[in-house]
Formats: C-alpha cells, structure tokens, sequence
C-alpha cells in the first residue's frame, strides 16, 4: 500500500506542475501580439496539456485505488474525504476547463485579459490546500 501511496503522490505533484504552469503560460498568450511567439506559446500549452492529461489519469486512479480497494477514508469518521473528493472533482473541471481554454487560443477567439488568467491561475493552488488540510489534518 506504501508503494501506491508513493506513486500517487508522485502523479498528484506532477500532475500540479502542469496546472499551475498551463495558465500562466495563458496570461502570456493573453499578452502577446507577436504571431511567432503566440505561435511558440501554443505549442508549448498543448504539449504541456497533453503530458498533465497522461500524468492525471494514474493519480486519479491509484487515488481511487486506495479509497475504494484498501479503504482510506472509508467508514465512519471520514467526512475529510468527502470533502477532498469534491475538491478532486473541481480539480477534474478546472483540467478540463484548461483544455476548453487552450481550444480558444487556437482559434483566436479568447475574449479574457491575462488579469483574467492570473486569478484563474489561483484556483488549482487553493483547491490544493484544502486537499492538503483535509488529508493531513482530517478535521472532520
């Protein structure tokens, strides 16, 4: 169970770095004016949202692993886990919320400042603290 623990929390790292790197490369996009450049931007998001697709898929699934098969966060005593499940599920709709973002810079139809992209980019940093709270702490 240790070495799932461990590659979990591996993929949930990694996963991470991609959602909190993915909008800031947005607030530049948002910024730029040069074809060449927004070019280079695009391709750096859409391979970046590639690779935090693959890593997201074995988080969420040794995650589900552990709740479902070895029972972390089963039983009585356990609402930390209903909260950290309901914030797994945002974090599920601010990737996929990403990935409808990426689709519009493609297509030269974002309407959003990099004002804009820069609190977006706080959402995935607060939903990781209350991960973090309700797995560590366990308040409730």
């Amino acid at each position: 169970m240790l070495w799932i623990k461990a590659f979990h929390i591996l993929f949930v790292i990694s996963w991470f770095a991609g959602l909190f790197y993915l909008p800031r490369i947005f607030v530049n996009l948002a910024m730029e004016k040069d074809t060449a450049t927004t070019e280079r931007l695009l391709l750096m998001a859409r391979k970046l949202y590639r690779f935090m697709t693959v890593l997201a898929i074995p988080a969420l699934a040794l995650g589900l692993y552990l709740w479902l098969v070895v029972g972390i966060g089963k039983g009585p005593g356990n609402g930390w886990m209903h909260a950290k499940l309901t914030c797994v599920l945002l974090l599920i709709g601010y990737h996929h919320a990403c990935g409808s973002l990426l689709k519009k810079f493609e297509k030269g139809i974002n309407q959003r400042s990099h004002f804009w992209f820069r609190w977006f980019n706080e959402v995935p940093v607060i939903l990781l603290l209350i991960v973090l709270i309700m797995v560590v702490v366990k308040p409730f």
